[in-house]
């Protein structure tokens, strides 16, 4: 059984009957058990997340007990083991076993780095696959349809920037690859939704600048200046300002590729 949360919440069975349960209570808890797998969750905790602080109906304890048996029996019915999810006070633990979830997956991949200074550009172009299978995994926002439960909607946000983070990293090693005509595309939309952040907008005068388009590489940190300084009352810091200066002067470090351009900014 496949649990997915990098996207829409779904449980997989056999990798193409999806059987996530259709209560959205149901749903709810599992998608709560399943993000905190192997921990035990108290009964209070999933109560609140479910009907809120105030709302929490005197029979909340006992509807959490009828939604885990049902919960239980439904997984159980597609091969899920029937002792995966078990009572431990002062709550529900869901252990996952020989079940996966994508998230798992997903942290194995991004967070493994290589040496790059034994490896070179083999290194980084097996870094760059590891980051593309990463980034294959998600299908949206990390539990789009969850996000009217707190604790979910806290952890879609968390990982809301861990997927920003390992595009970002991803564009990086692409343009130290000496391939920013491919990127280009993909850093603008990334420099549309977070106009504010300055490496992502530095990924971009680089990319601008290295394809010929000087003129936009000097706009794109004219628009990042007066984003921070309209927004936050600062104005850009020392690797976007000195990157600009250097786009100015066409310096001939820009055009390095493998030794990356970040490192004679840094």
């Amino acid at each position: 059984m496949e649990f997915k949360i990098l996207g829409h919440f779904e449980v997989v069975s056999d990798g193409k009957e999806i059987c996530t349960p259709k209560a959205f209570k149901q749903r709810s808890l599992l998608a709560l058990l399943v993000t905190h797998h192997d921990q035990c969750l108290s009964a209070s905790s999933l109560a609140e997340n479910l009907w809120g602080e105030e709302g929490q109906p005197s029979t909340a304890r006992a509807a959490l007990q009828v939604y885990i048996s049902k919960i239980r029996r439904h997984l159980t019915s597609f091969g899920f083991d029937p002792d995966g999810i078990s009572t431990s006070l002062p709550g529900y633990i869901l252990r996952l076993g020989e079940s996966s979830l994508d998230l798992v997956e997903f942290r194995a991949l991004a967070h493994h780095q290589e040496s790059f200074e034994d490896g070179g550009r083999d290194a980084l172009e097996r870094e760059v696959r590891r980051l593309r299978q990463a980034l294959a995994l998600w299908r949206g926002p990390a539990l789009a349809d969850m996000r009217d439960v707190p604790a979910l909607r806290e952890l879609g946000t968390v990982l809301d920037e861990a997927w920003t983070s390992t595009l970002e990293r991803r564009l990086e090693i692409d343009l130290r690859l000496g391939r920013e005509l491919m990127v280009l595309s993909d850093l603008r939309h990334l420099a549309l939704r977070h106009p504010e952040r300055e490496k992502v907008q530095a990924l971009l005068m680089t990319a601008l600048y290295r394809a010929g388009r000087t003129a936009e590489a000097l706009a794109t940190f004219r628009l990042l200046r007066s984003t921070l300084v309209s927004r936050f009352g600062v104005e850009p810091g020392r690797m976007a300002d000195k990157l600009h200066q250097a786009i100015r002067a066409r310096e001939p470090w820009l055009d390095e590729h493998a030794d990356g351009v970040f490192a004679s900014v840094a």
